[in-house]
């Protein structure tokens, strides 16, 4: 057997220890923000939503209006967590990722656990849009700290196991929130799930430093994560810069293109699952839970999975822009077949196709958050995600707003044949853009 490398045993693991942390937050951020699609299918939330009293049996033509008021209150959350960006991405480049991660976990946690103490549809939009601004910091402090703390050639890996903690996070909402409803009420899954944060924050505030001041970190793995030549930065690049370059909109055009099914899987998979016309069998708040976690059991695999490939062939040699898009390519094609889902009878089917579509979105988003430390040095990665989530967040609230009035009027067929086109187009839109993927000089 073939004595390890002396280089190799001093490199140490604690990268890997940060990149948990980001894993957990982002786990706790989506679970706050997928209670609302699981209290969309209790009867009391949706009497008082429509300000009706809970005795009055709600007919077709409620539903119907209840499902547009829910399309608003989505579109809400995605407008405001679009503005978050235009803060986020700055204040993590300006005040640094120590503060900036507090501020938005904080944030959010308190407007998730606001929620819970809403009355009415007006009251939860104000609570839909705090919270959206305040999770709007998740990914822009979570991109820069993948590229602060992990060479190039492990950066599609660790934002992949990154992007696993929304599969974990939206499975955790499943397996608990419809017992949290049925046995506490709709207003208590907020305030649990809102509360989870201030150990995420807390725990943060504990390990995390940057690469070069960290105590805990070996020479060995400082120098490992250093291997492209580029030390830890802050301070930020004004955004009207970035703006000019064709590789900002090459990451930020297919983002609105595909967060916006993304979160349209979020928000409405449940009611899919509950009212589809094609489905021999109908799901409710007591078994909807079942179909989620093979979703995003599968989902985990995929962003996991994908990431991982997109790292293995740049360590066999392929180049950063070839192995970047062509492992983009393949998760683009595996969205594909989910335009079958709402025309067969078949849940098991339907759930078979929605988990590889979610799979692979996982993977493309991993790969397209990694472009961004592909192509820009450490000062302006915060900067960039922020513009690419404000496009993500402006594409999710135009299709949001739509849903609703798209459901009652042509059914869920459109809303598929949409998201199985929408990642195909984003790489073509990419590719022209930036045919090769190489570092910005910014000026």
């Amino acid at each position: 057997m073939t004595a390890p490398h002396p280089i190799a045993e001093s490199i140490g693991r604690y990268r890997w220890r940060i990149c948990a942390m980001l894993f957990v937050a982002t786990t706790i951020n989506y679970l706050d923000r997928n209670v609302f699609s699981f209290t969309m299918l209790d009867d009391l939330f949706r009497h008082q939503m429509l300000g009706l009293p809970a005795s009055q049996p709600l007919t077709e033509t409620d539903l119907a209006v209840f499902r547009e008021k829910m399309s608003f209150l989505d579109a809400v959350f995605k407008y405001a967590y679009a503005f978050g960006f235009l803060l986020a991405g700055y204040m993590v480049d300006r005040i640094g990722l120590r503060l900036g991660y507090v501020v938005s976990i904080v944030s959010w946690s308190a407007a998730a656990i606001g929620h819970g103490m809403v009355n009415n549809a007006t009251g939860m939009a104000w609570a839909r849009g705090l919270l959206g601004v305040g999770e709007a910091g998740n990914f822009p402090a979570a991109t820069k700290t993948i590229a602060q703390w992990f060479p190039r050639r492990e950066r599609s890996l660790a934002m992949g196991i990154l992007i696993a903690g929304t599969n974990v996070g939206i499975i955790l909402t499943a397996l608990c929130v419809p017992w949290l409803v049925a046995n506490w009420g709709w207003r208590a899954s907020f305030i649990v799930t809102g509360a989870v944060g201030l150990g995420a924050m807390f725990w943060w505030l504990h390990d995390y430093a940057k690469p070069g001041e960290h105590p805990r970190l070996s020479p060995g793995e400082l120098a490992h994560i250093r291997q492209d030549g580029e030390a830890e930065t802050e301070g930020a690049v004004q955004w009207r810069h970035l703006f000019a370059y064709r590789a900002t909109w090459a990451v930020a055009i297919p983002k609105f293109l595909t967060d916006a099914i993304w979160w349209f899987y979020l928000t409405w998979l449940p009611t899919f699952f509950n009212s589809n016309p094609a489905f021999s069998t109908k799901l409710d708040l007591r078994n909807v839970g079942i179909p989620f976690l093979i979703i995003y059991l599968f989902s985990d695999l995929g962003s996991v999975a994908f990431g991982w490939l997109a790292s293995r062939l740049i360590g066999r040699g392929w180049s950063v822009n070839r192995a970047r898009k062509v492992t983009m390519l393949i998760c683009a094609l595996c969205v594909v077949p989910i335009i079958i889902a709402p025309l067969t009878s078949s849940l098991p089917l339907a759930v078979g196709l929605i988990a590889l579509a979610t799979a692979a979105h996982q993977g493309w988003s991993a790969n397209l958050l990694t472009a961004i430390s592909d192509q820009f040095p450490q000062r302006a990665v915060g900067s960039v995600a922020g513009i690419a989530g404000v496009m993500g967040g402006i594409g999710g609230a135009i299709f949001a707003a739509q849903v609703g009035y798209i459901i009652n009027t042509a059914g869920y067929l459109p809303l598929f044949a949409i998201a199985a086109s929408a990642y195909l187009l984003g790489l073509l839109i990419m590719q022209l853009l930036v045919p090769r993927l190489v570092q910005v000089a910014l000026d």
